[in-house]
């Protein structure tokens, strides 16, 4: 849990950027953190939001290392080249968005990885907020391996069949029944991507196929609750959010969240 740390504790992380293979064979960059140690420690794929491959994401990332958990963030906007990641997030929308194709086969490429490293528990989870948290859930219903999937309002998980694109061309809640892991659920009452309805929309769909997952609805808080950096932070909400988070991981996963 946050801040529930012994003082007298050694903690220390190594953080860096890495290549793996990604989808198509390509080699695509990732940011890795991981606990400095032997380990064994569980592992979390984090799907970068449509901000891009930013600073955000590497706090998050290092965030869940102070927790005993070895991260890679995948750079999936590889293929629109290299930049400021506004700069190359923008370069993806103009293009029609990140194909999804290439999004699930990063992601299976980060999940290999996780798991051939030596310091690896062979469990690993995928989170992702907004865009992302729509990717996490993708991914935990398409890739084999998963063993726990967090979506942090996932936005267009829900799609109405005149809104699918060549790079996003199916509903993502279409594949709920494939589901193969717990999932948890975090959602802001005021957000309007997803709104309250197609979050209750997606629980449904899940309780009709009887998944494992749990949903946490916060009052007074919107879309990218998590994002420090803009006025939709909400700090409250937030800790409690991050708290259910890494106690969810480390129960699915392993570790001491």
């Amino acid at each position: 849990m946050w801040n529930d740390l012994q003082t007298d504790a050694y903690e220390g992380m190594l953080a860096e950027t890495v290549t793996l293979p990604g989808a198509g064979g390509d080699r695509i960059h990732a940011y890795l953190s991981r606990p400095l140690g032997p380990g064994p420690y569980p592992g979390i794929v984090l799907v970068p939001h449509l901000p891009g491959w930013d600073e955000l994401n590497r706090e998050v990332a290092r965030r869940f290392t102070q927790h005993g958990f070895t991260v890679v963030c995948p750079n999936i906007y590889e293929r629109f080249g290299h930049g400021r990641p506004t700069e190359v997030a923008q370069r993806a929308r103009e293009s029609g968005g990140v194909p999804d194709t290439t999004v699930m086969g990063d992601c299976a490429g980060a999940l290999d990885y996780l798991k051939t490293l030596p310091t690896s528990n062979d469990r690993v989870g995928v989170i992702g907020m907004c865009s992302g948290g729509r990717h996490a859930f993708l991914a935990a219903c398409t890739i084999p391996g998963f063993d726990a999937a967090v979506d942090c309002w996932g936005a267009r998980v829900i799609a109405a069949p005149e809104t699918l694109t060549p790079a996003q061309p199916v509903a993502a809640i279409d594949f709920t029944a494939d589901l193969a892991c717990p999932l948890l659920g975090i959602f802001g009452n005021d957000d309007q991507f997803p709104t309250p309805a197609e979050v209750d929309r997606h629980q449904a769909e899940l309780e009709r196929y009887g998944k494992t997952f749990e949903f946490h609805r916060y009052d007074g808080a919107g879309h990218a609750m998590w994002n420090h950096a803009g006025e939709s932070y909400r700090p409250v909400q937030v800790m409690d959010a991050w708290n259910k988070v890494l106690a969810f991981f480390a129960q699915h996963l392993g570790g001491h969240g």
